[in-house]
Parts: C-alpha cells; structure tokens; sequence
C-alpha cells in the first residue's frame, strides 16, 4: 500500500513525471513486492527557489535536476530488498536520461492501521488483520 510522492523541478514534463511513477511502481512491484493495483502516486512541481538540495551531501549531483522520492509503504522489507529497489529503480530511470545521482528516495514505513480506503475504516480491520 505504497503512496510515492514525486517531487520534481517545475521543467520536468508530464511525460517524464509519468514515466517516472510508471517505472517507480514497476520497481515497487518486482522488487518490493507491492500489489501491482497499489498504484497511487503524487507529483509537486517546485521552482528553483522552491526545491533547495545541497549538490554534494553523500554524492554529486546537479540541484536543478534532482528528484525527490517519498514513499509511505507498509514496514517489514529487508534492508537487502530495500538496497535492491534503489538500484533497481535507479537503474530503471538511467535508461530514461535521468541521472541516478539526481533522485534522492526516502521511505516512511508504517502499518495496516496506518492506511484507510473507505468509511470501512482501516486496513488492518476491512481485511481482519
């Protein structure tokens, strides 16, 4: 139950923005483990003032060009799965002209009582955990 928040330069088209939550999920998918229907996703634009990234804070990396990932998912992967995601995903955007330096992931783990779809109420108890 993953919801990826995109936050990307004011520059970066639509195209790429939805190719960027496309190969974001597959890599969520194949890695990770997530339900293929799991797809929720949102994307902030930011004006150069607006997205302030230090340039070489544990790598290089051009501050007008970064990305940053933001993904609330339910906790319990391996730090070994998590290591493969990131280079998976970085992989995956490389082959799209994004350079891997430039997206920046981070990950807020929670649980089924975290997430509510409907007036059902939670997760955890619409499927009895």
């Amino acid at each position: 139950m993953p919801l990826s928040k995109l936050h990307v330069p004011q520059l970066l088209s639509a195209e790429k923005c939805e190719r960027l939550a496309a190969e974001l999920h597959a890599s969520l998918v194949d890695i990770c483990g997530v339900n293929p229907d799991d797809n929720f996703y949102l994307v902030s634009h930011y004006s150069q003032p607006d997205m302030i990234v230090h340039p070489t804070f544990l790598g290089n990396r051009d501050p007008n060009s970064s990305i940053v990932v933001e993904i609330a998912l339910l906790g319990g992967r391996t730090d070994e799965v998590k290591e493969e995601f990131y280079k998976d995903f970085r992989g995956r955007m490389k082959e799209h002209g994004v350079e891997p330096n430039n997206i920046i992931i981070y990950l807020i783990e929670n649980n089924p009582i975290d997430w509510s779809f409907s007036e059902a109420g939670s997760v955890k108890s619409v499927l009895g955990l």
